[in-house]
């Protein structure tokens, strides 16, 4: 994940955080109601944040899988020019 992403990710998270906690301690309700509207707030907060993390590492390890694909894939095509150059080379010692 590049900075800025992650940077905005974290941002939003914090805002949405701070917000609702604001909202909630704002508001007049008794104690009980407000530790409880934060934990679930927290919770909620916590999930979200959870699954946009998930769904960045998922796209890291699609992204990883392309360029180890794409580097085996150059590896065996350079494997094979130079096999195909010292079987000419050997072929050409032993015509000579």
């Amino acid at each position: 994940m590049n900075k800025g992403t992650r940077n905005a990710l974290l941002g939003f998270v914090a805002g949405a955080a701070a917000g609702t906690i604001t909202g909630i301690l704002v508001a007049p309700d008794k104690g009980w109601k407000t530790r409880k509207r934060i934990s679930r707030s927290a919770k909620k907060t916590s999930k979200e944040f959870s699954d946009s993390i998930g769904e960045k590492v998922d796209e890291i390890k699609d992204k990883l899988n392309e360029v180890v694909s794409e580097m085996k894939s150059k590896a065996n095509e350079a494997e094979s020019k130079l096999k195909d150059k010292v079987n000419a080379k050997t072929k050409a010692e032993k015509e000579a």
